[in-house]
């Protein structure tokens, strides 16, 4: 039987290749072997498939296109050919790799929680949410290295909550717009800010001093995770070296913005990115500790 065509709300080649290229990190760097760049960027297209369909796919509900890839999805870790191009483009990766699909279930799961949960009270809460949001994207790219180690699986789950938490930040304008608050209220109620304060076309001294807090929080995560680096080597070591680095610029993108997240979306400069990657190969929890003791970025 043909595949059936792509489902509502997936999006083209094209689409996923500009919200690539749109990251606060290299997806997959050019310098990786071909291979390694290919599977990392099916990843990349699966996971950025199921945050559109959560995100963008339709007006109401989102819960049926969700289930629907689900469904598409066991079928490919069955053996089956799916129904959606991104999972035939996994199909080598899954092969070659050894994945499992418990971490790409855990992202779909990520997104159902989305149509049901608009805030979050707490920082536990919110970071229970990046335990399906965020923490499974990194273990699938230790298993795409073929790193096996659960010491390193921690510490990259670490990594990935600081950035997502990072991205919150920076998205709050628009994740508001979508009707989601992902600054903990019991951090709003502690700064003197409400949910009507992120509508403004400016942010307020305490929404500023919130955004500022959970930064500080990021950082802290990636001050610890900075250590998978020493438990990893070859092209796993440069590839996880550029996304922390994505995320120490993009915390260098909200301090030059005074942690102003409604004016526009603070964006990373290419040269911070790769000014922190080089140092992180260096002495990556030397570097990340040094910003972490040198003012906070506050």
């Amino acid at each position: 039987m043909a595949p059936a065509p792509p489902g509502p709300g997936t999006v083209g080649d094209r689409a996923l290749r500009e919200k690539e290229h749109a990251e606060n990190f290299p997806v997959a760097l050019r310098i990786l072997p071909r291979d390694l760049r290919a599977d990392l960027v099916a990843v990349y297209d699966v996971a950025r498939v199921i945050d559109d369909l959560g995100d963008e796919s339709a007006v109401q509900d989102r819960t049926p296109g969700l289930l629907r890839f689900q469904r598409d999805l066991e079928r490919t870790f069955r053996g089956e050919q799916p129904h959606e191009r991104v999972l035939r483009d996994l199909l080598p990766a899954i092969r070659r790799r050894e994945l499992e699909l418990d971490p790409f279930n855990r992202l779909v799961r990520a997104n159902l929680q989305d149509q049901r949960v608009a805030a979050y009270a707490t920082q536990a809460e919110l970071e229970d949410y990046c335990v399906l949001s965020a923490d499974p994207v990194g273990r699938i790219v230790l298993r795409v290295f073929g790193v096996r180690d659960p010491v390193a699986e921690r510490l990259s789950d670490r990594v990935c909550t600081a950035l997502q938490l990072i991205e919150h930040c920076q998205d709050v304008a628009e994740d508001r717009r979508n009707g989601r608050v992902y600054l903990p209220q019991a951090d709003l109620a502690a700064f003197g800010a409400t949910e009507a304060d992120l509508d403004a076309p400016t942010t307020s001294r305490p929404v500023r001093l919130t955004v500022a807090a959970q930064t500080a929080r990021a950082l802290d995560l990636l001050t610890e995770g900075a250590a998978l680096l020493d438990r990893l080597h070859g092209w796993a070591r440069l590839a996880v070296a550029g996304y922390i680095a994505g995320g120490l610029a993009t915390l260098d993108a909200l301090r030059r913005a005074r942690w102003d997240v409604l004016a526009g979306t603070p964006r990373p400069r290419k040269t911070d990115v790769l000014a922190h990657l080089i140092a992180l190969l260096v002495r990556p929890a030397a570097h990340v500790r040094r910003i972490r003791e040198g003012g906070r970025l506050s």
